[in-house]
């Protein structure tokens, strides 16, 4: 069956070989958390249902998983819970399967302790972003990058200039990956050219898609993965798609980004959790409510993404 045509059911992906055996590559989906109203009269981490989840994804051919990024709100999560979220995806992944958790934090000791703990539950890689509490000079990010280096995993730069006002541009990365501090890079900027002037300065730096937006932009640029949100609601169209693209075969891929860039947009815009939320809630996989700060869709959102969902599951993308 073609996996080009929205109309027809997707089919069954089944999860490729990591190229070259590293594990940042392919289809990794950043995933979103359940919090469900607990005893306590608090959102409650669902752990059980967040196993349940990674297993649906490796199962739906998804190559790995991040947890602990910004749609796993980590922000919100106790050192206890955030610890206990990464041992939940390591235990449940099944052989193959990354496990490559955030270790954002405020300060670079705390963002290599996190390292560590993700080392020790065995995890393969970690993504980090620069440093986030402040517009941090050069000099400061190379630093912050070198302390969570020594934590021994590899580590995936995460630039995301627009929540943490640090832009790691071209030359930076260049920079640290001369030094042997990052692997590879999450480019959320959105400037689908940078990946050229990167491959240009860091040859060898893998530059990874890390806004569902331009996911076919960025595997056309030859880019050997994809950190991506929309997954969490519909994982085999979105698998389908990536290997099309990665492949060349527009033909495939083409039909299938026009039929999901409406959803796939909104992994760049501030309501990007509860918007993938909602999807996953209307394609019959528990999203939920998000912790504060974060709040509901307005009506207007909640009936944008609404429509989009239901019309790319009348379409058979579900």
């Amino acid at each position: 069956m073609n996996a080009s045509a929205p109309g027809q059911p997707q089919p069954q992906p089944q999860r490729q070989q990591q190229p070259h055996h590293k594990p940042w590559h392919g289809v990794l989906v950043a995933t979103a958390l359940p919090l469900r109203d607990g005893s306590t009269g608090r959102l409650e981490v669902d752990f059980d249902g967040y196993s349940d989840h990674v297993s649906w994804l490796a199962e739906n051919g998804c190559d790995g998983v991040t947890p602990n990024g910004s749609l796993g709100e980590y922000q919100t999560l106790s050192p206890e819970e955030r610890a206990r979220v990464v041992t939940t995806a390591v235990e449940t992944a099944p052989e193959g399967f990354t496990v490559m958790p955030g270790v954002a934090a405020y300060g670079a000791d705390e963002a290599r302790r996190w390292a560590e703990q993700a080392a020790e539950a065995g995890a393969a890689a970690v993504m980090l972003l620069p440093p986030n509490s402040y517009r941090a000079d050069p000099r400061a990010v190379v630093a912050h990058y070198r302390e969570v280096a020594r934590a021994g995993l590899p580590v995936v730069a995460y630039n995301n200039p627009f929540d943490t006002k640090v832009d790691l541009v071209p030359e930076l990365l260049a920079e640290l990956h001369a030094e042997g501090l990052i692997v590879a890079v999450k480019e959320f900027s959105g400037d689908v050219r940078r990946s050229y002037r990167i491959a240009e300065l860091a040859p060898g730096l893998d530059v990874l898609c890390g806004a569902d937006d331009v996911a076919l932009e960025l595997a056309v640029a030859g880019a050997p993965g994809w950190v991506a949100g929309y997954p969490n609601a519909f994982p085999r169209a979105s698998v389908a798609l990536w290997r099309a693209a990665s492949a060349g075969d527009l033909e495939t891929a083409l039909p299938l980004y026009r039929a999901l860039h409406p959803l796939l947009r909104w992994d760049s815009r501030t309501e990007f959790v509860q918007a993938i939320k909602a999807s996953m809630d209307l394609a019959g996989r528990y999203g939920g409510p998000c912790r504060q700060p974060r709040v509901p869709l307005t009506p207007e959102h909640e009936e944008i993404v609404r429509r989009a969902t239901e019309k790319a599951l009348a379409e058979g993308l579900g």
